[in-house]
């Protein structure tokens, strides 16, 4: 796709709220225009993406460790009190035989909010420095880090369902732990991070790639 043919080349852009194609002036880039029909504020780019996905994914990466090294879950029962990190429990359903329910933990607790920011990461970089990614190869990269991300809570659905379960037995009761409030903050903040990444500005520094 060439320059020339773009929508934002042919003064063009999409409301997000209505979804209407509206024609902007020719200095759009300058002059504050509204929807016609919703009177939402109209936007070629996301306002500021780079810089809030940036702060988002510094804070994610704040309470990452936080997240991974204060417990997820305290255990009570009549023989004392148990406190359970997300890898010592995976470590704990792998010992135990349950390798498949200790798998799925660690992709959708450890490897998934990892890789998601990492990703992040590479399209934060490849837009500001364009070289080694093509806009193809960043924009499936985007796709799926959009489409994974729903998954990254499975790990803070389990400690809830247990918890609610336990505390319905009267010899033990199960409570999520600081842990799983920062495991909570990763997740959102790297949701957030996707959601303010404008995936159009990957193709604005290469106009002729496919």
């Amino acid at each position: 796709m060439r320059a020339e043919e773009t929508a934002w080349a042919q003064h063009l852009m999409l409301c997000h709220v209505c979804g209407l194609l509206v024609r902007s002036p020719a200095n759009h880039d300058h002059v504050k225009c509204l929807c016609p029909r919703c009177q939402a504020p109209l936007h070629a780019r996301k306002p500021d993406s780079l810089q809030r996905t940036r702060w988002l994914m510094f804070a994610a990466y704040f309470l990452l460790l936080p997240a991974n090294l204060l417990p997820i879950m305290r255990t009570e029962t009549l023989g004392g009190m148990q406190q359970d990190t997300i890898i010592s429990g995976v470590i704990y359903l792998w010992q135990h035989g349950a390798w498949p329910l200790s798998l799925i933990v660690f992709i959708a607790s450890v490897a998934v909010p990892l890789a998601k920011l990492g990703t992040l990461t590479v399209l934060v970089r490849a837009v500001g420095s364009p070289g080694r990614w093509s806009p193809g190869q960043l924009t499936r990269m985007y796709r799926v880090i959009e489409f994974v991300g729903r998954w990254s809570m499975l790990d803070i659905f389990v400690v809830t369902v247990l918890a609610a379960l336990v505390r319905l037995q009267v010899l033990a009761t199960i409570e999520p732990g600081p842990g799983a409030a920062a495991f909570g903050g990763v997740v959102v903040l790297t949701m957030l991070a996707t959601r303010a990444f404008d995936p159009r500005l990957i193709w604005d520094n290469a106009p002729n790639s496919r």
